[in-house]
């Protein structure tokens, strides 16, 4: 569930919100190989022999399946936004990996389940490229502090700012040299501060107190 409890979509004004969520049983190959070779110490002692190649590889097979039920169990959740009116399937997953997991999942289960990557007329890359030779960003955005910028050539050059002014020529510099933007911070509307990577993912997302303080009200 999505809410913690025995709902597992959230609707609110159209709006869903749904979750995967993986549990992985935490088994060292380390501790199965221990056991399953004190365990082949006891049967040489008992037969007189050492255990062969075949029996020694159903004896680690047997104290795997002996040890799961007690190994420790991690759980992960991957929170999935869907806009069904607009056609927005967005999953909050900080690699590709994970949100092709969630996609799978629902391949699996849904009859029919329409699904194409957003394509742009304009890479982002070219577009962040744009914004920092303008030194302005679209309308309703500003362009923030980070930015990460990287050679297209085979030695992969890059730089990388931090909290730095990126208005300056050394940026202009660089652009002209052929770097592309990768990572650029970005603020909308004074309200939400993100950083877009050249894929069109979004990461570090931050409420800022402007739309706190409007969500308290």
């Amino acid at each position: 569930s999505p809410t913690k409890d025995d709902r597992f979509v959230l609707a609110v004004g159209g709006q869903f919100l749904i979750a995967l969520a993986v549990e992985q049983k935490l088994l060292p190959s380390s501790v199965v190989n221990e056991v399953a070779a004190d365990k082949a110490e006891m049967i040489e002692a008992q037969q007189g022999y050492a255990p062969g190649r075949k029996q020694l590889r159903e004896l680690r097979e047997r104290v795997a399946e002996e040890l799961l039920p007690r190994a420790f169990t991690k759980r992960r959740t991957t929170h999935v936004w869907i806009d069904p009116q607009a056609g927005w399937f967005c999953v909050d997953a900080a690699s590709p990996a994970k949100a092709e997991e969630v996609i799978e999942h629902l391949r699996g289960t849904l009859d029919d389940f329409p699904l194409h990557m957003l394509h742009t007329q304009l890479s982002p890359a070219s577009a962040m490229a744009d914004w920092l030779a303008g030194g302005e960003a679209p309308a309703g955005f500003t362009i923030d502090r980070d930015c990460e910028l990287k050679a297209v050539g085979e030695d992969k050059a890059a730089v990388r700012y931090v909290r730095h002014p990126l208005e300056g020529t050394e940026i202009k510099a660089h652009l002209a040299s052929g770097k592309l933007p990768t990572r650029l911070a970005l603020t909308w509307d004074d309200r939400i501060s993100f950083i877009l990577g050249e894929k069109l993912e979004i990461k570090r997302l931050a409420f800022l107190d402007l739309l706190k303080e409007a969500a308290e009200q």
